[in-house]
C-alpha cells in the first residue's frame, strides 16, 4: 500500500505491507521507498492492538483502514501514532464469509481511495449479497451517503474506485480476466464494461487504485504488481 495523500514524516514513497495469511494478522511492516521494499529491509514494523481481516485495509492521509478480525468493525489506525484513533461499526455489513469475493478470503469489507475521498465496499442481508458501496469521513469513519448496487459481491473477484465509481473485475485467476462492470454514483447506475485485466500470477487476492499515481495495485500470489492505466473523459 501507498498513501496517496501522506503526512508528515510519511511521503509519497513510502510502502506499508501486510501478510494477511493467518488467523491473527497484526503485524504491520514500512518501507522508505521502492528500494528498501524490493531488498525486505523494513524501518518499521507497527504491531495492531486489535487483528486485521482479509485484505481490504487501505492507508490515507496517514491512518491504516481496516476491518477487525471476525467483526464489522472499521477501525483507523494512527500510524504515526502508532495508537487506534477511531472504531465504527458499519451496520448490517456482512462479515467472515457472508458475502466475500469469488476467491473467498473473507473479503467481505473492502475499503477503497479514489480522487473524492475513502469508501467501503461491502454488502448486507437486506441486499441479498449484491454490492453495498458507502462514502465514508476518513476522520470519524461516518456514513456519508450509501448506494445500493446490482452487481452480486460473489460473482465479481475484486473491484476498486476511480472518481467515484466502482469498477469490478471478472476474475481472480484468468490470465485474461476483464474489468467487467462499473456502477457509477453520480447516476446510481451500472453498465457491463470489457477491458482486459490481466492476471499475472494468477491468484490476485487484493486491487485497489492509486489516485496520485494513476496506477492499480495488487497482490498477486505473493507479487506485487502495478498496472499503469490511462483515464479519458466519458
Amino acid at each position: 500500500m501507498k498513501d496517496p495523500q501522506p503526512v508528515s514524516p510519511f511521503t509519497n514513497e513510502t510502502i506499508w505491507r501486510v501478510d494477511t495469511v493467518s488467523a491473527d494478522v497484526r503485524h504491520v511492516f514500512e518501507y522508505d521507498d521502492l528500494d528498501e521494499f524490493v531488498k525486505g529491509h523494513p524501518s518499521k514494523v507497527h504491531v495492531l492492538p486489535r487483528s486485521m481481516e482479509s485484505t481490504g485495509a487501505v492507508v490515507y492521509q496517514g491512518s491504516l483502514y481496516f476491518q477487525r478480525h471476525k467483526s464489522r468493525i472499521l477501525v483507523r489506525y494512527d500510524l504515526k501514532n502508532e495508537v487506534i484513533a477511531v472504531q465504527k461499526e458499519l451496520p448490517d455489513a456482512g462479515y467472515h464469509g457472508q458475502f466475500p469475493y469469488s476467491w473467498g478470503g473473507y473479503t467481505d469489507i473492502d475499503l477503497a481511495v479514489d480522487e473524492i475521498g475513502l469508501w467501503v465496499i461491502y454488502s448486507t442481508e437486506n441486499a441479498k449479497g449484491a454490492i453495498v458501496l458507502s462514502k465514508l469521513d476518513p476522520e470519524t469513519l461516518e456514513i456519508s451517503q450509501t448506494w445500493k448496487t446490482d452487481i452480486h459481491k460473489q460473482s465479481v473477484a475484486n473491484s476498486f474506485m476511480i472518481c467515484g465509481s466502482l469498477y469490478t473485475i471478472s476474475s481472480y485467476s484468468s490470465p485474461e480476466a476483464t474489468v467487467n462492470f462499473i456502477y457509477r454514483t453520480s447516476t446510481g447506475s451500472s453498465a457491463p464494461l470489457k477491458i482486459r485485466f490481466e492476471n499475472r500470477y494468477r491468484y490476485n487476492s487484493m486491487v485497489d487504485y492509486n489516485p496520485t499515481e494513476k496506477k492499480i495495485m495488487a497482490w498477486d500470489n505473493f507479487n506485487m504488481v502495478a498496472y499503469n492505466i490511462r483515464l479519458s473523459k466519458m
